[in-house]
């Protein structure tokens, strides 16, 4: 069974790590308090550090890519509403939103 480490503003849960599934729809299932408005990476309030299992991960999307400047992509961040398991493993993010 994969795992995802889900770390809120408030709250910690480790939980399963569904294939296809983004990681702000596996907080909110997990009642993680992970801050979001859009859901479609516009907003950018779901940003979050991957500190471990980048390669569970699909490759950022259209939307990540546009709005993650390229050293927040290399230092690990991604926009939980669009960062999607990929393959099990374990995954480890934190919620990092700018504000």
């Amino acid at each position: 069974m994969q795992l995802i480490e889900l770390i809120g503003r408030t709250k910690r849960k480790t939980t399963a790590a569904e294939t296809g599934r983004s990681i702000l729809e596996l907080a909110l299932a997990a009642d993680v308090d992970w801050g979001f408005n859009c859901t479609r990476g516009t907003c950018s309030r779901c940003r979050c550090l991957v500190l471990d299992g980048m390669d569970y991960l699909h490759e950022p999307t259209k939307a990540e890519l546009a709005s993650l400047d390229d050293e927040e992509l290399e230092q690990g961040y991604r926009l939980g509403c669009q960062a999607k398991v990929r393959s099990d493993g374990t995954i480890a993010v934190q919620n990092k939103p700018y504000f």
